[in-house]
């Protein structure tokens, strides 16, 4: 089964130095059809002012990425991290048991353009823990690009539940496949461009969701970017 979330039904709200799209439920916007999708908690997509950003403030018991559009986020921790993540740079963090962190624009003239999601971990109170990695265009130029999973396979990093996170770039005759297998389903949010997904044809900022379905097959795109989970069909605590 497919079940499309067009770009313009998801929540937006506009703190001026601030402009996010929710596809949750998330702060002030609520909608009890879309709290998550498996194990998927929050994909905010965020447009954040020259100087601005997210003070310190604390998280646990979530796996949080963020992957950047355009523009520089500016990111530290009270693990002791700290560093300036561009496009192609995906960072992950594990809260845990509870840690704290700021995000900032790390420019003083341009805006940062970035996607935060986060997800329900496999288990309550594990250690906080920070990573970050490249994942440059060729990695993800015409194929299925692995940057998140449960044990680090082929190069990516590591994320504390059972979901696998692909990036893709596809144009023209370009095509990618992903086999789903028992009890799996998937979460498509298309980035930007235009793209079709077993025959359904997806715009920037659209979410294609897919259940009993075997095989997920990404053609026919115009300069599109993708972020593909494969999640387990449960339901999360």
């Amino acid at each position: 089964m497919l079940t499309i979330r067009r770009s313009d039904e998801r929540g937006y709200a506009d703190h001026g130095w601030l402009k996010s799209f929710h596809s949750f439920s998330f702060a002030g916007y609520h909608d009890p059809q879309h709290v998550h999708f498996s194990v998927l908690r929050v994909i905010n997509e965020d447009r954040v002012a020259p100087g601005q950003g997210f003070g310190q403030h604390g998280h646990r018991d979530m796996e949080i990425f963020s992957y950047v559009l355009s523009g520089e986020l500016a990111h530290r921790d009270t693990l002791g991290n700290g560093s300036a993540i561009g496009p192609g740079r995906v960072q992950i963090m594990t809260t845990g048991s509870g840690v704290e962190h700021s995000e900032f624009n790390h420019s003083a003239s341009e805006p940062v353009h970035f996607l935060q999601i986060w997800l329900f971990p496999r288990a309550r109170n594990l250690e906080p823990r920070y990573a970050e990695k490249d994942f440059d265009a060729a990695d993800k130029r015409g194929r299925l690009c692995l940057i998140l999973s449960p044990d680090g396979r082929d190069g990516s990093l590591t994320l504390q539940q059972d979901a696998f996170i692909y990036a893709s770039l596809l144009d023209g005759d370009e095509r990618a496949e992903l086999a789903l297998g028992a009890q799996r389903q998937a979460y498509v949010h298309l980035v930007r461009g235009a793209l079709t997904i077993n025959g359904t044809r997806l715009a920037g900022g659209d979410a294609l969701m897919l259940t009993d379905e075997p095989t997920l097959t990404l053609e026919q795109g115009e300069d599109a970017e993708v972020l593909v989970f494969d999640l387990p069909v449960i339901s999360a605590a």
